[in-house]
């Protein structure tokens, strides 16, 4: 099973201040490299960055990973997500790519919002341990409070693409589908970051 990461990173940050994909940790770490680095840590084979807000900007800040700008990303997060898994399906052009990478389609995905810069790597390898086990929609959740990541398998992809809208994100999707929910609240606290 081929599996690619997601980083969402398109949107204004209008509560932090500015777009998340440009914050950094306390040590001067793009948020948007600790990201990637959590999902490469955690099993995914491959990364894509999605950009929207000050896109050229958030992209200059991403390492070794493919950066795919959904250029509807005022639209809400429904469109950054929708640009991901377009990515995924191997269907999307890209701002950004790395040199010799495989650009093909993915068995399934990894999403890992770039406002989640404490994320271990741990929480990937469980999500992705269900999903291998045969759960196409999988979803950590801390102390029964759902968060990220979230995995989807392929078959998933035009569906949950469709039920999209706004600025909702896969939640109502998971729940009608059967998501699996893996607790995770002894690896982290889930929390993300909304204010600086």
């Amino acid at each position: 099973m081929r599996i690619c990461g997601i980083v969402l990173a398109a949107g204004a940050g209008t509560r932090y201040g500015s777009p998340k994909g440009l914050a950094r940790t306390a040590d001067g770490e793009p948020w948007v490299a600790r990201a990637i680095r959590t999902l490469r840590d955690g099993g995914c084979d491959q990364v894509l960055v999605v950009v929207g807000a000050r896109a050229d900007e958030v992209a200059a800040l991403v390492p070794d990973a493919r950066v795919v700008e959904a250029a509807d990303w005022a639209a809400g997060l429904s469109a950054s997500l929708r640009a991901g898994l377009r990515a995924a399906q191997g269907s999307a052009s890209t701002a950004d790519s790395v040199p010799g990478a495989d650009h093909g389609a993915f068995d399934a995905v990894i999403v890992l919002p770039v406002d989640t810069p404490d994320a271990p790597a741990a929480v990937v390898r469980r999500v992705i341990a269900t999903l291998r086990r045969g759960a196409p929609l999988v979803q950590a959740v801390y102390e029964g409070m759902p968060g990220h990541p979230v995995a989807i398998e392929r078959s998933h992809f035009a569906a949950l693409s469709e039920a999209l809208g706004g600025d909702r994100g896969a939640r109502p999707y998971l729940v009608t589908g059967g998501v699996v929910e893996v607790e995770c609240g002894d690896l982290w606290s889930g929390a993300d970051i909304d204010h600086r």
